[in-house]
């Protein structure tokens, strides 16, 4: 049983990452394809896809983005809010990633979102991770 299921996808892209692996698959869930989504508006990610007939629970691929110089894209992935210890900001206590250089995605009453549309939209929430 997988207790945090944000961490084992922040893990698997980590680990895709370090192999130079052009994709990577996992089992899908909302909060998953909403991360993935962010990630891809970031130009973190080339693409991702869900296959809901692969799986019981359907199938979440992401298509990992490298430069020209063989280099990914993602340089490093935080998980920040634990199941057994969660991490609540207000728009004010706005984390910087690298000062501006990397983001921080958020869960919020209106969506998953990155730290700059969360002080865009005046809004706080829970800290998923932080991708830089």
């Amino acid at each position: 049983m997988m207790t945090d299921p944000i961490a084992d996808m922040l893990t698997r892209i980590r680990n895709a990452l370090a192999a130079r692996h052009e994709r990577v698959v996992m089992p899908s869930s909302r909060m998953k394809h909403e991360i993935a989504r962010v990630l891809k508006e970031e130009g973190y990610i080339h693409d991702f896809q869900v296959d809901p007939t692969a799986h019981p629970q359907g199938v979440l691929g992401i298509t990992l983005k490298y430069s020209m110089a063989n280099l990914s894209i993602i340089q490093g992935v935080k998980k920040v809010s634990t199941p057994g210890k969660r991490q609540y900001v207000s728009c004010k206590e706005m984390p910087k990633v690298l000062d501006g250089a990397g983001i921080a995605i958020l869960s919020t009453s209106q969506g998953i979102m990155t730290d700059q549309q969360c002080i865009a939209a005046n809004v706080g929430g829970e800290v998923l991770c932080f991708v830089w």
